[in-house]
């Protein structure tokens, strides 16, 4: 376990891509103590990605994308604008529905940041809002997508954890309201300290005329939800409808996707979902070295036998993930950890959809965090602004994320509440 440790570590530093260092540190402990080399880390790469629900993550990744060219986000700010843009500090407001609607649809934080964020960036630098405040709730109510479904981290972990994905997506719904609820109260302290204004004001015309503008792309999260609840979809066919369903409204609808842009798509789409299929693929060979070592009943083991409390194990888990958030992908931080802490939470009486999310949103918040953390260069990038500027103003709303976090650890209804009433979420 040395050997696999101190290789990862030194790999990383080297600033190896991480799904290549998580196989080089693979390969060098079966090298090493096995004498087991390059068949033995391919058959667990590839049985590590052989999975049929794996397949949701590119076609929600191009969903993504194309409503961000087709013209989707500019009808789902507009719409946003006309329901909360009345409140004071209006486009703050604007900016956290902005995320609530989106993330129905591409289930990725970087995607929200990489849309919306360019749109409410600028809007509100033009309305005279200061930098820290627009970079600050951009940032912050990005993390709202990946716990509003669908949500690519939580297909990762129910991959890993073997829990049903329709569950999960819906574990994630009320604990992403009560966040978009508690950035919407920090944004009207911080507007009324400011003196920030409403940016509309409210108008029922208005309303329905942004409403008939963005109907078909407000459809999305319904025919995505829907579909899996009732059993239409399962969670990859629903990416696959919805892939389908952003292409019919760019191309026949909205008229605003070229084939120049469908091919730039493409290829970004391939090259995304190939850097985190191989990241999955690297961390299914680390992970199954961790299993036959008995990592997992170690961890236990040693848990346990300090505490008993799961509140307790929670707060560890929180130190850990935060820790780890700071310096590893969350797609390698789930395939590598979920099978190490599971075990644990289980045996403890955790519910694993409550862990799951918990889970998952502390490994959203290292999205937030320096130096690795994504959002804060993508969001750098398209504000034209440095990293550390983003970092400052991230903290700005570190109340909110914090609240919501002790709310999933000492309430663990909030996620359990909805897959309970409708008996265990869709299968």
């Amino acid at each position: 376990m040395t050997i696999l440790f101190v290789t990862l570590a030194v790999l990383l530093v080297l600033r190896i891509p991480v799904g290549l260092a998580l196989v080089g540190a693979s390969m060098a402990y079966l090298l090493l103590t096995e004498g087991l080399g390059t068949p033995q880390v391919l058959f667990r790469m590839i049985n590590g990605v052989d999975s049929f629900t794996l397949l949701a993550i590119p076609f929600f990744v191009f969903a993504g994308a194309v409503m961000n060219v087709g013209g989707v986000t500019e009808r789902i700010f507009g719409f946003a604008n006309a329901v909360v843009g009345w409140m004071k500090g209006g486009l703050g407001h604007v900016n956290v529905a902005a995320s609530v609607l989106f993330s129905g649809m591409s289930g990725s934080a970087v995607a929200d940041v990489g849309g919306l964020g360019a749109i409410e960036v600028k809007a509100m630098r033009e309305a005279g809002y200061d930098d820290d405040f627009s970079i600050g709730i951009t940032g912050a109510s990005s993390i709202i997508g990946p716990l509003i479904p669908p949500s690519l981290p939580l297909i990762i972990y129910g991959v890993v954890a073997s829990e049903s994905i329709g569950s999960l997506f819906l574990a994630g719904i009320l604990p992403g309201v009560v966040l978009a609820l508690l950035m919407s109260l920090m944004i009207f302290l911080i507007s009324w300290r400011r003196g920030y204004e409403p940016s509309l004001p409210f108008s029922i015309p208005t309303v329905v005329d942004r409403a008939r503008q963005a109907i078909f792309p407000l459809l999305t999260p319904v025919l995505i939800i829907g579909g899996i609840m009732t059993g239409v979809f399962t969670p990859t066919e629903a990416a696959v409808a919805a892939s389908a369903y952003a292409l019919l409204l760019s191309t026949l609808v909205f008229r605003s996707l070229s084939l120049r842009d469908f091919t730039r798509i493409s290829r970004e789409t391939a090259t995304t979902s190939c850097s985190i299929l191989i990241i999955v693929a690297g961390s299914a060979i680390f992970s199954w070295l961790l299993t036959a070592n008995n990592v997992g009943r170690l961890v236990q083991d040693m848990v346990t036998g300090v505490t008993e409390n799961p509140w307790l194990f929670l707060l560890i888990v929180a130190a850990v993930t935060l820790v780890v958030g700071c310096f590893l992908d969350m797609i390698a931080a789930i395939t590598i950890l979920v099978p190490i802490l599971l075990p644990t939470a289980t045996a403890l009486g955790i519910d694993p959809i409550h862990f799951g999310i918990f889970f998952m949103f502390n490994l959203m918040l290292g999205l937030l965090t320096p130096p690795v953390g994504m959002v804060i260069f993508v969001l750098a990038k398209v504000a034209d602004v440095t990293p550390g500027f983003v970092s400052r103003s991230l903290l700005l709303f570190a109340a909110p994320l914090l609240l919501t976090l002790l709310a999933l650890l000492f309430i663990p209804g909030l996620s359990t509440a909805l897959p309970n009433i409708l008996n265990g979420g869709a299968q």
